[in-house]
């Protein structure tokens, strides 16, 4: 009994598994129930993360949370109350992207860049950019990264917070080692071809769920 229980709580998928047409579906607040992607790749001189998000919550939640074990804020995506802006945290080092206008109980596409040498990040949100801001230059991300969705971490891998967990529905998660072109981050906003993620792709993904998390077929609205 304690090992289907013991299943049930953790799912693991030890081969890549391509996830198209399905999405992560965390149904409520907890401080357990999380998505852990996995990559070998442990130096990061640029990111690119691209993602979309179905919530309903009026609320700060966590969108994408990579630590190492030298930082626990080395790449983070995260939602505010207020419903038009969205914070990047790069390297310790905090921004705020206002104006970024997001629905509820609406499928949104969002991507986010950074690249050491210049420190400059950008976020785009449903096809439209930001201005390109300066976040933290001079250092790489590096380490073995702990990749979780769902929850914020306070520590590598853990440490997570309740009011900061996510509720709702993510899909197509792809992550790069390079600053994507505009022209490819439009086509992956607009669900054209584009070239998949080399740290992260949704149609080759190692993960791991943990807790209360289903996988599920992506619910799309349908045309009559």
């Amino acid at each position: 009994m304690m090992f289907l229980l013991l299943v049930m709580l953790t799912a693991c998928a030890a081969s890549p598994q391509d996830l198209s047409g399905k999405m992560f579906t965390f149904p409520q607040e907890t401080n357990t129930a999380h998505v852990r992607l996995n990559t070998s790749m442990e130096d990061f001189s640029a990111v690119t993360v691209c993602l979309r998000f179905f919530t309903d919550l009026v609320r700060g939640q966590m969108l994408f949370s990579l630590a190492t074990f030298s930082s626990d804020d080395d790449f983070l995506i995260f939602t505010s109350q207020s419903a038009n802006i969205i914070h990047l945290l790069v390297r310790d080092n905090h921004v705020i992207f206002h104006g970024q206008e997001y629905k509820l109980n609406t499928w949104s596409s969002l991507c986010a860049t950074w690249e050491s040498e210049s420190g400059l990040g950008q976020l785009w949100l449903n096809g439209q950019s930001s201005t390109r801001t300066f976040i933290s230059s001079g250092s790489n991300i590096t380490g073995s990264p702990a990749i979780i969705l769902g929850q914020e971490q306070d520590s590598h891998g853990g440490g997570f917070d309740i009011r900061q967990s996510f509720i709702g529905m993510i899909t197509d998660v792809h992550m790069w080692n390079y600053v994507l072109s505009p022209c490819e981050i439009r086509r992956y906003m607009y669900e054209l071809n584009f070239t998949p993620g080399n740290v992260l792709n949704w149609r080759a993904l190692y993960f791991q769920m943990i807790g209360r998390v289903l996988l599920e077929n992506k619910q799309n609205n349908c045309l009559n």
